[in-house]
């Protein structure tokens, strides 16, 4: 029987080429692999962001909701990890071509980048070219003109302490000791800034970052302050811009038609955590070309019993649109005085009761994680569209006038307002009484003269989302600072709130308007604070930039 012949030479220099070759085909094979991998990420990448785009578009041309809103925040979330694993995996497969002169480096198409603001401050510098040329060593160059890169840095938050000087003279006639007087304080004997103030606010109510992580946060940067001291400068302040909060809630009530919402807020107890309330009071006038500046009313409240908004809304009438909370009925009342408020119902509610149970990418992807997937009903889903055609007509004529808002309601929503009342009574008499369909049937039925309300006034809106998008600020901040430590601490969250959320609706920053009216309000004339509400102010671009 013969010997097997092995496929390895015995000679050193084959061996070293064999193993020169081996390595050349590994690189090349690990190059390939790199690539292969970058191109996968770029293109998951890719389609992140198409169907990013799409959702958006789709946003922009039906409006906005919470299930739209929910899906953008996590399509994002998704695209930057994706973002982020494509330039990762772009220098993996760099590095790995540079092993290797036959596989040349996967070149990821990147989205082209915006230039930089204009007017953030440019600092130049210059590299110098040669005084003599690389070449044949000459001096005589000439310049053909230069190359600029732009590098977006970021300069560390600096702090400073501001030494008030007060010069002390005695009159050598009269011996009287003159003195000027001191800067006017938000806080009595303060030490703290209205830009620190300013931006102490709106990073605890704004940004949702509590007090303890600010104060972690300083003391890394070399200015330690304990989080009572903090405190203490919060609840000052916030006593100091109660003013301004009474002028925005004189004007929220001042409305004929309101937007009302409240939403859970834990709260700490004895050993416990009770579940307190938000409530909020939003009027907006812009759907139908109201000049009256856009405002929010937060209240806090330890639990939700009804006799809360009806102290809310005491002296107040009107129009109210919001949900089917059963507290607000006494509001709508014929004998309530001063008079009766009239209910405005929400077809975002009503339609978010059907679109659960139409929803059929929600329920693949329930069953796809192997979780209990409802029914799909059709049913539902006609019920859906149906809605959805009263919503395209109101996206037409947003913005305009409430009579012409009326009039086109008239010419194109009763007749479908007529249809889907006709319809919704045939489901609900082949539906059994508890069925869920039959709950989202009746929930519209119930409350069917609020629901047409909108067909009787121009000045009503379809839904109650502009309630709904000014609380949103609190259920990102339950995530972030978890409860509120009292109950005083709810009722100065309601007035921060109140400042922030107004200051938004009418597109102006908070945090400078903060630190502008910190700065002013002290010695500011009581007769004139209108003009430091948001939609009034004129910046002091002076104590800004201080």
């Amino acid at each position: 029987m013969e010997a097997a012949v092995s496929p390895v030479p015995d000679d050193v220099e084959a061996l070293k080429a064999l193993l020169a070759t081996a390595t050349r085909r590994a690189d090349e094979a690990e190059a390939k692999l790199a690539n292969a991998h970058a191109r996968q990420s770029a293109t998951d990448a890719m389609i992140a962001h198409l169907k990013l785009q799409i959702a958006k578009l789709r946003r922009e041309q039906y409006g906005p909701s919470a299930e739209r809103t929910r899906l953008l925040e996590q399509m994002e979330l998704s695209l930057e990890d994706l973002e982020g694993d494509a330039a990762q995996d772009d220098l993996v497969a760099e590095a790995a071509a540079q092993k290797t002169a036959s596989v040349t480096p996967f070149d990821r198409k990147k989205p082209s980048r915006k230039p930089f603001p204009e007017h953030l401050p440019r600092e130049r510098v210059v590299i110098p070219a040669p005084c003599a040329c690389p070449a044949c060593g000459s001096s005589r160059l000439s310049k053909l003109g230069e190359d600029v890169t732009e590098t977006l840095e970021v300069i560390p938050r600096s702090w400073k302490v501001i030494q008030t000087m007060r010069e002390k003279v005695a009159c050598r006639d009269c011996e009287q000791i003159t003195q000027p007087p001191a800067p006017f304080h938000v806080v009595p004997r303060g030490w703290a800034g209205p830009s620190f103030l300013a931006m102490l606010l709106f990073e605890k109510y704004g940004q949702h970052q509590p007090l303890n992580r600010q104060a972690d946060r300083f003391a890394r940067e070399g200015v330690p302050l304990s989080t009572s001291t903090l405190a203490d400068q919060v609840g000052a302040a916030a006593f100091a811009l109660m003013p301004l909060y009474r002028r925005i809630e004189a004007h929220v009530l001042a409305a004929e038609r309101l937007h009302g919402d409240d939403t859970t807020v834990p709260v700490m107890a004895k050993g416990k955590t009770d579940t307190a309330r938000l409530w909020v009071y939003v009027r907006d006038d812009r759907p139908f070309a109201g000049a009256d500046p856009p405002a929010a009313l937060f209240h806090y409240s330890r639990d939700r019993r009804g006799e809360h908004p009806r102290a809310h809304l005491a002296s107040w009438s009107g129009i109210l649109q919001a949900d089917a909370y059963g507290g607000y009925g006494e509001l709508y009342a014929p004998a309530r005085v001063p008079s009766p408020v009239l209910e405005a119902g929400c077809f975002a509610h009503a339609r978010r009761k059907f679109f659960e149970l139409a929803d059929v990418e929600g329920a693949a992807r329930r069953k796809s994680r192997g979780e209990r997937a409802g029914m799909i009903y059709p049913i539902a889903l006609e019920a859906v569209q149906r809605i959805d055609a009263l919503f395209d007509v109101e996206r037409a004529i947003n913005g305009k006038h409430a009579g012409e808002r009326l009039a086109m309601r008239r010419e194109l929503s009763a007749p479908l307002v007529t249809e889907l009342h006709s319809w919704l009574i045939a489901q609900l008499a082949k539906l059994s009484r508890n069925h869920d369909l039959a709950k989202a049937i009746n929930y519209m039925l119930r409350r069917w003269d609020a629901f047409t309300r909108f067909l009787e006034d121009g000045r009503v809106c379809l839904t109650n989302n502009a309630a709904e998008r000014a609380l949103r600020c609190v259920p990102l901040g339950r995530k972030a600072w978890l409860f509120c430590g009292s109950d005083r601490g709810g009722e100065r969250a309601a007035v921060i709130y109140t400042l922030i959320q107004t200051a938004r609706l009418n597109d102006v920053d908070p945090q400078a308007w903060l630190a502008d009216v910190l700065a002013r309000i002290a010695d500011y004339p009581a007769t004139r604070l209108d003009d430091l509400l948001p939609w009034n102010w004129q910046p002091n671009r002076a104590a800004i930039a201080a």
